[in-house]
């Protein structure tokens, strides 16, 4: 029998923990959004909307890295205590690559490592025998 393939991603705008959860183990992953403009960059940029856009562009990248491994599953609770899980369920909502994707947001604060494995593996029971 096909195992389903669950993830749990912990989220803000800065670090997103991606949680993996195969039976009743969870496997653990990092990604990070690009940092912030180093200080001499700073001096460079003084104009506020290339500064917005050059924002605006790392998110994007961010998402995308996200959106890649999010289409290796079958179901995905997003949560943090951001809107970055909204902004990227929005992402990717028009993709047709996550039509068959159960996403599901869910708002939490913030978590330590053992906080948040206990929360995916409490979302995940309720719907499936793990």
């Amino acid at each position: 029998m096909k195992s389903t393939k669950l993830l749990g991603i912990w989220m803000d705008h800065s670090i997103a923990h991606l949680m993996e959860l195969k039976n009743d183990i969870i496997v653990s992953n990092t990604i990070e959004s690009q940092s912030e403009p180093k200080e001499n960059e700073m001096n460079v940029i003084k104009d506020e909307s290339h500064t917005l856009n050059k924002e605006q562009r790392q998110l994007s990248a961010y998402y995308k890295k996200l959106s890649d491994v999010i289409k290796d599953y079958e179901s995905v609770v997003l949560f943090g205590p951001t809107d970055a899980k909204k902004e990227l369920f929005n992402f990717m909502k028009d993709s047709h690559h996550f039509e068959k994707i159960k996403i599901e947001l869910k708002p939490a604060d913030k978590m330590t490592e053992n906080q948040r494995h206990a929360f995916v593996k409490e979302y995940f029971k309720h719907f499936f025998v793990v």
